[in-house]
């Protein structure tokens, strides 16, 4: 499907990183089908065309002119500016992917000035090692084909699920920025580990194993989640002590409302965004 096929990215940051490190992991596509661009930042491009042999370049007509996939990789604030920079080196025929948190379609769609189809995305950083859960929105222009390509370029780093736009705040508020909340998580278990004496090479080995074991058991399993734990407590036992300081702290609560507040900004970002160009 990709044989001959040229991706861009706009915006070399860590998402668009994550995806290329997992495009090429995975041999989807070879470097020389990759080429990367930003605004003015030549230490990170050298930095990209280092490591993974990649096209690097910020002359946007030649990172664009010749590619059949655009990905808009920028941060969201900086669309506006972005594409103005490259809209005249876009054009219908171009397949135009966004992992840009609260844009929607149609505001891309407007910002370009014309009928390319655009594909509304929501990785995560796990697409370095091939296990991002992505979800995937067509925009008015994309046919089922368009779909299928961006499917398959991110079933290579990791899963892809086909939602409605209308979903994807709600997408990056859970597993957009997901990782970060198993990050902090993992990062509060170091600490107690090293608090009550544990070597820090054992207790990250024991912490990511503990993580992946129950991402595993959840993944394979089809009871509820309260059933999960509740197996794991006994009564007046340790993990039942745990629990007690978690539910005096309202950990569950502050977590449901953490996805809620992330899904929120992502909803404000477009607003902003929105309201910015009228």
């Amino acid at each position: 499907m990709f044989t001959n096929k040229r991706v861009a990215f706009i915006g070399g940051g860590s998402m668009a990183e994550s995806i290329i490190s997992g495009l090429l992991e995975h041999k989807l596509l070879n470097a020389n089908q990759i080429v990367v661009t930003n605004r003015s930042n030549h230490s990170r491009l050298n930095e990209l065309n280092k490591k993974y042999h990649i096209v690097a370049t910020t002359n946007k007509q030649e990172a664009l002119q010749k590619s059949d996939i655009v990905v808009l990789a920028m941060k969201p604030k900086d669309v506006v500016e972005g594409i103005n920079l490259i809209r005249e080196y876009t054009n219908e025929n171009q397949l135009i992917v966004s992992v840009l948190a609260g844009i929607s379609t149609e505001y891309l769609s407007d910002l370009l000035g014309h009928n390319a189809p655009v594909i509304r995305t929501m990785p995560n950083t796990s697409a370095a090692v091939g296990a991002s859960a992505t979800a995937i929105a067509p925009g008015k222009f994309a046919t089922e084909n368009h779909l299928q390509q961006v499917v398959s370029l991110f079933e290579a780093v990791g899963t892809a699920t086909v939602v409605a736009e209308a979903d994807l705040d709600a997408v990056t508020g859970l597993s957009g920025s997901g990782p970060a909340y198993i990050y902090y998580l993992a990062e509060a278990m170091e600490k107690a580990a090293e608090e009550t004496g544990l070597e820090k090479g054992i207790a990250k080995e024991l912490i990511v194993q503990t993580i992946l074991g129950a991402a595993i058991r959840l993944q394979s399993s089809d009871e509820p989640t309260s059933v999960l734990y509740k197996q794991v407590m006994s009564p007046g036992g340790t993990t039942e002590a745990g629990f007690e300081v978690l539910k005096k702290y309202n950990f569950q609560e502050a977590m449901t409302e953490c996805v809620k507040r992330a899904t929120t900004r992502s909803k404000e970002l477009g607003e902003i965004l929105s309201n910015v160009s009228k």
